[in-house]
């Protein structure tokens, strides 16, 4: 029977809705990491110091992604989807409001980069557990035929949480002045988090559980350990898939991240003109999410997210060339052609890993996959960078680094067998006794 497509809208909707405010929640960090943190709580070394303590704290939120993905994977898989959707929103809610309430390295020394560590860990535990389910719900819900294009809303929530977290940081870094900014300004974009959290959870608690789930309870097919019957029943597709993953995190993030640090410190171009310039590659990226997606239900999941990966290796130099030459015209070319490959291949992913694995383990399976992917791609991406630049004294090592990781998922997914869109299959070779 076909689900109704009232039910379709509703799961879509709510992925995105709260898979925006998780990644609000996620990348304020990033820019007060960028902007504030090296300052505020790593004020005793010098400036290049702080800027890779900065973002070494940033990517620390990524070493527990992949421990989250497992966990709330694990219980996901075993009580259902919607439960660990609250619990993801509830503890990124908690981790982000906490952050801004932190007092700095003035007030409480040594503490502070110490529970920032902390509660970055948080963060990155409650988005690991976060994609898995938001996409699940998404995908599992969809009409026939349209897994790509609603596996995409939560896929868009990226974008739009790089939208809503940038924009009110610029906002308030334009309407006080930098002292005010970064005394207490920057507190503010972590704050508003509040608010957003108590909108998502209302509209989370409203949701139907994923019709999938409950046909894999009602087969009494929940598996004992859903890690071990991944890593038993589909080794190559957590291979590869994680591979995949790999790029769009990676150029995700440098442009994201890295830019606005590069941008401000090496091209001396304002904090507001940063933020802008990624502001207009991020619109441009939610928009190319929902089209890739769209076009991958009707040619193919596997030959969209290949061109996607092919545009960001063949972008990987251009596009810092036309960063160095800090015209803002220019750099924002740049940025909206890789925001383009990005979203290339993140449009079909979601459901491109989903359907890479059966309903019983279809939480652990991609949510361990995206989260590894994520971490090789995008924790060390603005580290790697800054350290890069630095090192070599020009931006070429960067672009470099960039079309290696490019390769990778370009390999990965080439090697990947074109899932076939599923629902409910009963397994019984991996089902094992609850």
């Amino acid at each position: 029977m076909t689900r109704t497509s009232g039910s379709s809208r509703r799961a879509a909707v709510s992925s995105l809705i709260g898979t925006t405010i998780e990644w609000y929640d996620f990348f304020i960090y990033g820019n007060a990491a960028a902007l504030v943190f090296g300052p505020q709580f790593f004020p005793r070394t010098s400036t290049l110091a702080a800027t890779l303590a900065a973002y070494g704290t940033f990517a620390v939120g990524f070493l527990a992604r992949p421990l989250g993905g497992i966990v709330m994977g694990h219980f996901g898989d075993r009580v259902g989807r919607k439960r660990l959707l609250v619990l993801s929103l509830l503890l990124m809610g908690f981790a982000t409001c906490t952050i801004g309430l932190l007092p700095t390295y003035a007030a409480i020394g040594v503490w502070a980069p110490v529970l920032l560590v902390l509660l970055r860990l948080a963060q990155g535990f409650g988005v690991g557990g976060e994609w898995g389910a938001a996409v699940l719900m998404s995908v599992e819900h969809a009409p026939a035929g349209r897994r790509g294009l609603f596996g995409a809303f939560p896929q868009m929530g990226l974008p739009a949480g790089v939208i809503l977290s940038n924009g009110v940081f610029l906002a308030v870094s334009t309407f006080m002045s930098r002292e005010s900014f970064l005394a207490w300004g920057w507190r503010v974009p972590f704050l508003l988090s509040a608010v957003l959290i108590v909108a998502g959870l209302v509209i989370r608690l409203k949701l139907a559980e994923s019709p999938e789930f409950t046909s894999v309870r009602t087969r009494n097919a929940v598996v004992r350990s859903p890690l071990r019957t991944v890593l038993r029943t589909h080794p190559k597709a957590l291979f590869l898939c994680s591979g995949a993953s790999i790029a769009a995190p990676a150029l995700g993030y440098l442009v994201l991240i890295y830019l606005l640090s590069y941008g401000t410190a090496t091209l001396h171009l304002s904090s507001g003109t940063m933020l802008a310039i990624v502001l207009a590659g991020s619109v441009v990226w939610l928009v190319a999410i929902g089209v890739s997606a769209a076009l991958s239900d009707r040619y193919g999941r596997k030959r969209v997210f290949l061109a996607g990966a092919a545009l960001t290796v063949v972008w990987a130099v251009p596009l810092f060339l036309l960063v160095d030459t800090a015209s803002v015209p220019l750099m924002v070319l740049a940025v909206v052609i890789g925001c383009t490959g990005i979203a290339v291949m993140a449009g079909p992913q979601a459901a491109l890993v989903a359907d890479s694995f059966t309903a019983e383990v279809r939480y652990s399976g991609p949510s361990i996959a995206y989260q590894v992917g994520s971490v090789l791609g995008g924790a060390l991406a603005p580290v790697a960078a800054t350290a890069l630049v630095a090192g070599t004294g020009t931006s070429l090592s960067v672009s470099l680094f960039m079309a290696a990781l490019g390769l990778v998922s370009l390999i990965s997914m080439a090697a990947l067998a074109e899932p076939k869109p599923t629902t409910v299959k009963a397994a019984t070779a991996v089902r094992e006794a609850p």
